[in-house]
């Protein structure tokens, strides 16, 4: 099994050598990840600027460009065959909620199901990094039982999330949907020393929904969170309802 894996925090980051790491356990891997954080930049794709890719060793390639140019580059350029499966993470960092629509390490993901390939993002939601290197073990018996199965849902890649405790101290796995996140007061609004205007998007404090059978609420109870996510973001429940609109000039 080929398994290429990716991420949005740079070739260089804790959280992906674990991965990889992990991942090695169970078939041949390959990185090719982005050459500098990347952090937030979502699904972007590089398009009118030139991409070159360099080799850090025998497994590793990093990309001046995003996940999803690391994966599309990967995947129809730079490895000698197919992957079989595409890992992403593990982010320095949450990605439930509304997260998951701004992740570049989820993007990662989401490209190669675009591309027919099984994948799945991995995130920590704890704060410091370096907690990361003791969930490999943890890792390692996950991984597997992801991806080695016939039945992995078409279109469709896996949002994982590992809880900020002690690996030991991890309760099981649940399979949740994607909870609320509200981020307050995340923009601000100053004047540099030459006396110029400037906006920070960040910081600021997080409020999220723990409701029942949400990826907030299982990580908070000590659980790792699944979420399965779908390609499709058509809302069928309303086609009916907006059908019967009047639209028609």
């Amino acid at each position: 099994m080929l398994i290429l894996c990716t991420n949005d925090d740079g070739y260089y980051a804790t959280g992906l050598n674990v991965l990889a790491e992990a991942a090695a356990k169970h078939g041949e891997v390959q990185i090719v990840a982005p050459d500098r954080e990347q952090s937030a930049c979502s699904h972007s794709l590089t398009m009118h600027i030139p991409l070159r890719a360099n080799r850090y060793d025998d497994h590793t390639q990093y990309v001046d460009g995003t996940p999803t140019d690391c994966v599309a580059l990967a995947i129809g350029a730079l490895l000698d065959r197919r992957p079989d499966v595409v890992l992403s993470g593990v982010n320095h960092g949450p990605n439930m909620g509304e997260d998951v629509l701004y992740s570049g390490t989820v993007a990662g993901a989401m490209e190669a199901t675009i591309l027919g390939i099984p994948a799945v993002a991995f995130s920590y939601t704890g704060r410091d990094p370096n907690a990361i290197p003791a969930y490999e073990p943890l890792l390692a018996e996950l991984i597997p039982k992801l991806i080695e199965r016939a039945d992995f849902p078409a279109e469709t890649l896996l949002n994982v999330n590992l809880p900020p405790i002690e690996p030991s101290e991890v309760r099981g796995v649940r399979v949740t949907r994607l909870g609320r996140r509200v981020y307050m007061d995340s923009l601000t609004r100053a004047t540099d020393p030459g006396g110029r205007e400037y906006f920070w998007i960040g910081g600021g404090g997080i409020e999220w929904s723990s409701e029942e059978g949400t990826d907030f609420q299982a990580v908070d109870e000590g659980y790792i969170s699944v979420t399965p996510l779908h390609l499709d973001l058509t809302n069928y429940k309303l086609l009916r309802d907006i059908e019967r609109w009047d639209l028609n000039p």
